[in-house]
């Protein structure tokens, strides 16, 4: 089993998801700001993860055309997607809908998400607690899916997850533990203070995310699981 998975940014990787995958039996076949059209279409999974560039930048990054193109068919023919962030919108977009900036500015931190009735009743989030501590990290947002379900919501953004078929996604960083998070602040340190955000205020919730490290683990798993049929 292959799960091909589209990587926007050198330091925005699989984190725990990349040990489910490898446990469950699949193939990790990594793409970075491209595709393989007919192979990415057919394989058993597909991982989108998230960017710093926005989904309606094609014109500047033409392979998020490719990648659209890619998502839509799959989810024409139900074949499990499953897209984090910027992949989540990727997903949202291929399925219909329009991506912009969020209204209620940027969500970024470790924070609760909210699962909604029909989210805490869905096959692979039953059973967790009605708000999971997760990582925020994204100004945009999408209008509702037609078709879809909506599983999540912050106070901030009603949208932040859904199920379309058999795919998911999650507009916050379910993949993300405390080291990745410390690591991307690390990263994008100088861009956060220009833009005003306390840094080091950021790196102190990390021990917020990892005390809830094991319930989004038992979440990728089933994610995982689901995504073999």
């Amino acid at each position: 089993m292959r799960a091909i998975v589209y990587q926007h940014e050198t330091h925005e990787g699989l984190g725990h998801l990349e040990p489910v995958l490898k446990a469950a039996g699949f193939t990790v076949v990594k793409r970075f700001r491209g595709v393989e059209y007919r192979d990415d279409v057919g394989a058993e999974l597909l991982v989108v993860l998230g960017g710093e560039m926005s989904v309606n930048d094609t014109a500047e990054h033409p392979f998020l055309k490719d990648e659209l193109a890619v998502i839509a068919e799959r989810l024409v023919a139900d074949r499990p997607t499953l897209g984090l962030c910027m992949g989540a919108q990727l997903m949202a977009v291929a399925a219909g809908s329009e991506v912009s900036v969020g209204k209620n500015g940027r969500e970024l931190g470790v924070a609760p998400v909210r699962w909604t009735v029909d989210g805490l009743a869905d096959p692979v989030v039953k059973g967790v607690s009605p708000k999971t501590v997760v990582a925020h990290w994204h100004r945009e947002t999408w209008k509702p899916v037609a078709g879809a379900t909506l599983l999540a919501s912050t106070d901030r953004y009603t949208q932040q997850a859904f199920r379309l078929g058999r795919s998911y996604a999650f507009q916050f960083h379910l993949e993300l533990g405390g080291d990745d998070w410390v690591h991307w602040l690390d990263v994008e340190a100088a861009q956060l203070v220009a833009e005003g955000a306390d840094v080091k205020a950021l790196g102190a919730q990390r021990g917020k995310l990892d005390g809830a490290q094991r319930e989004r683990t038992e979440l990728i798993e089933r994610l995982v699981h689901a995504s073999r049929g």
